[in-house]
């Protein structure tokens, strides 16, 4: 399995702190996503989109063959054909940068179902803006080092989900269900942490935990 990561990025809320591909690793533009990669002077593998949103000529900024031209109606978003180029090319993690925040609050939304897609192809993902990161649970356990800091939320992504959670300011065992926020804005509280996922699954929403991998390397199972 390619254990290198494929880095996405759209026009959401971008955190430069959080972007940092190795060699390796493959970054995909997504449409405006090529402004914050302009700003820091850096090119993208490959650049995807009607380019609606990046009102500039792209091939100003990187050479044709790198530029994937999509038609304005079309099924798929710009990030989600993105992700299907990455799995093609044999990837199986991916960081989701600007996929969060925005001016399109609908562009948020469709990308949480992202991370549900990537599931069904045996692969994760992780949005991540200038204030969070989100991750899609499965079964299995995710567990934090005792220097994380911040607050952690897990809220079901399915109708209900069964949990639980150790380490943490709020301990809990039991079922998380869509229709209540229970779950929301626990904290880490210097102790190792965990979450155990025992039927169903959670988004498990991690704000003020900065490290680019931090959800890749709490989830061993």
């Amino acid at each position: 399995m390619n254990t290198s990561i494929c880095h996405l990025v759209g026009a959401g809320s971008f955190a430069p702190d959080c972007f940092a591909p190795q060699k390796g690793d493959l970054v995909i533009a997504c449409d405006g996503g090529l402004y914050p990669l302009q700003r820091l002077g850096l090119l993208p593998d490959l650049a995807v989109g009607d380019f609606d949103s990046f009102t500039d000529d792209p091939e100003k900024l990187i050479p044709s063959d790198r530029i994937v031209r999509l038609p304005k109606e079309k099924d798929d978003t710009d990030c989600l054909y993105a992700l299907r180029l990455g799995l093609e090319r044999g990837y199986r993690r991916f960081l989701l940068h600007g996929t969060l925040g925005g001016s399109r609050f609908s562009h948020s939304l469709a990308n949480l179902a992202l991370l549900s897609f990537l599931r069904r192809h045996n692969s994760a993902g992780v949005l991540i803006d200038e204030h969070a990161q989100v991750y899609l649970k499965g079964e299995g356990t995710l567990r934090f080092p005792a220097q994380s800091r911040g607050y952690l939320s897990v809220l079901a992504a399915s109708q209900q989900a069964q949990v639980r959670i150790k380490g943490l300011k709020y301990t809990f065992s039991g079922t998380l269900c869509a229709h209540l926020p229970l779950g929301t804005s626990n904290e880490f509280v210097g102790k190792e942490g965990e979450i155990s996922v025992l039927s169903g699954q959670v988004f498990v929403v991690a704000e003020g935990a900065r490290a680019p991998g931090f959800f890749f390397e709490a989830d061993k199972d």
